[in-house]
C-alpha cells in the first residue's frame, strides 16, 4: 500500500490537543473527517494478508499525530472477523503504547467484538488482560464485555473488579463504575447485590449505581 497521509485542520488542532491534556500532537481532524479521509485506505486493508496489516498498524503507531493511532485501530476493527486468537495476542501490545483512555477504550471495542464473535474464547481473551502489571490492560479486562447483555459472564466481571477494588488508579476505578453502570441496564438486581456485598471506592460506587 502507498504511504497513507491525512490533511491538517489548524482550527481544531489546539483544542483537540488540549482535550487530551497536550500529551499528543493532533492534525486537528475530527472523527467524520478522519473517517472520510481514511475510508479507501481502510477498505483496501481488507484485501491485505495479516502480515501486511501488522505492518500498517505498526507504521501508523510510529507516526506522531494521534489521528494515525485512531486509524490503526480502525484497521484492526475493520478486519476483526479475520483475526485469530494469535492475532489478538499480538495486538494487545498497542494497549501499552502511547496509552491514554481514547485509544485504550477504542481497542477494547476490537477485543470485545472478537469475544462476541468467538464466545468460546472469551476467558482466554480475558486472561490476556486480567492481573496484568499494566493498569490500562486491567482496564480492558474490566470493560471487555461492555457490548454484551445476556451473554455477559458475571464471574469474569467479578474477578476483574475484585482484583482492583483497592487500586487507587482513577482510570481503573472509573472502569469499574462504567462496567457496573452498563450492566445495570440489563441486570439491575445483580448489580445491586454486587454493590451491597463489595466495598467499592466512592468513584466506582457513584458511577456504578447511577441507574439502580
Amino acid at each position: 500500500m502507498k504511504m497513507f497521509e491525512m490533511s491538517h485542520n489548524q482550527i481544531n488542532q489546539a483544542p483537540m490537543e488540549s482535550y487530551m491534556r497536550n500529551q499528543f500532537p493532533f492534525l486537528g481532524l475530527k472523527t467524520p473527517q478522519r473517517k472520510a479521509e481514511s475510508k479507501d485506505y481502510i477498505k483496501a486493508s481488507k484485501k491485505l494478508p495479516m502480515s501486511a496489516i501488522y505492518t500498517e498498524i505498526a507504521d501508523l503507531y510510529r507516526r506522531d499525530a494521534r489521528e494515525y493511532q485512531y486509524v490503526a485501530i480502525d484497521i484492526a476493527f475493520a478486519n476483526v472477523k479475520r483475526l485469530s486468537f494469535e492475532d489478538l495476542q499480538r495486538l494487545t501490545q498497542y494497549i501499552q503504547i502511547k496509552s491514554w483512555w481514547d485509544t485504550v477504550d477504542t481497542w477494547r471495542k476490537v477485543f470485545g467484538t472478537y469475544v462476541v464473535i468467538h464466545p468460546e474464547q472469551k476467558e482466554d481473551v480475558f486472561n490476556l488482560f486480567y492481573k496484568h502489571d499494566n493498569f490500562w490492560m486491567r482496564r480492558v479486562a474490566i470493560i471487555l464485555q461492555l457490548l454484551e447483555k445476556d451473554t455477559l459472564d458475571t464471574n469474569l466481571l467479578t474477578k476483574a473488579i475484585t482484583y482492583d477494588l483497592d487500586t487507587d488508579e482513577f482510570f481503573v476505578q472509573k472502569a469499574i463504575g462504567w462496567a457496573l453502570r452498563n450492566y445495570s441496564k440489563y441486570n439491575p438486581d445483580w448489580v445491586r447485590q454486587f454493590v451491597a456485598s463489595h466495598n467499592l471506592s466512592k468513584l466506582a460506587f457513584k458511577e456504578g449505581t447511577k441507574y439502580v
